[in-house]
């Protein structure tokens, strides 16, 4: 190892570029929710748990911003095709459809 190094033309902040559209910043998260998001990346076979919880971050954003008219035609779209799964198995075991 050198005795001295020379650091004339070396650059202050992070090694890594930033991507446009992010900021790096320090959140303190509860030990349980980082443990939770890490093991999603394990589970899925590698990624980045950042990315989990950016994308869930935005999904709350994203619901809370939705009107209460929207929910309500979004959930009854995802419900209606299961109670007429459900609707024609109990008729035809009834002897009917």
């Amino acid at each position: 190892m050198k005795r001295e190094y020379d650091f004339s033309r070396a650059k202050r902040g992070a090694v890594d570029p930033l991507p446009p559209g992010k900021t790096r910043i320090t959140i303190r998260l509860d030990d349980a929710i980082l443990e939770w998001f890490k093991a999603q990346v394990h589970a899925a076979g590698g990624g980045n748990y950042q990315t989990l919880i950016n994308a869930a971050l935005a999904e709350h954003i994203r619901r809370r911003k939705e009107p209460l008219e929207e929910i309500l035609r979004r959930v009854i779209r995802e419900e209606l095709p299961r109670t007429s799964v459900r609707t024609r198995q109990v008729a035809s075991h009834a002897g009917g459809v």
